[in-house]
């Protein structure tokens, strides 16, 4: 199965991969380092490891195909933030197909608290390698 690569800025935000499949991407990211001025979970951090997880996802699917992922949406609603701590984010297919992937990403804090909810759409297109 193809590994997960983080990014430069899956480095800098402290992403850890936990777990990787198509169907499922569980990974962590420290709050610390990733806060706006207010000392919160900054929304774009959320949505920058959600997006990555449900990408991640994608990615494994189509290479299982001989294709390459791109995206094509992604949106988030901001249920409540966190000011220490660790977030885990578990991205779950929605939709597996030949040409399209939708993955749903929950982002939860230590307590187990939904923080935000993601979802991403993404097109399946020739690898270009």
């Amino acid at each position: 199965m193809w590994q997960i690569v983080l990014g430069e800025l899956d480095e800098k935000m402290g992403v850890q991969v936990l777990e990787q499949s198509a169907e499922r991407v569980v990974a962590t990211m420290p709050v610390e380092g990733n806060r706006q001025s207010f000392g919160l979970l900054h929304g774009g951090a959320s949505v920058a490891f959600a997006e990555a997880l449900g990408s991640w996802a994608a990615v494994i699917h189509a290479r299982s195909l001989g294709k390459s992922a791109v995206g094509l949406d992604v949106n988030a609603t901001h249920h409540a933030s966190a000011e220490s701590g660790v977030v885990t984010g578990v991205a779950t297919a929605v939709r597996l197909g030949k040409t399209v992937t939708s993955h749903e990403i929950v982002v939860t804090d230590d307590q187990g608290r939904r923080l935000c909810t993601a979802r991403i759409t993404n097109l399946l297109v020739p690898d270009p390698s």
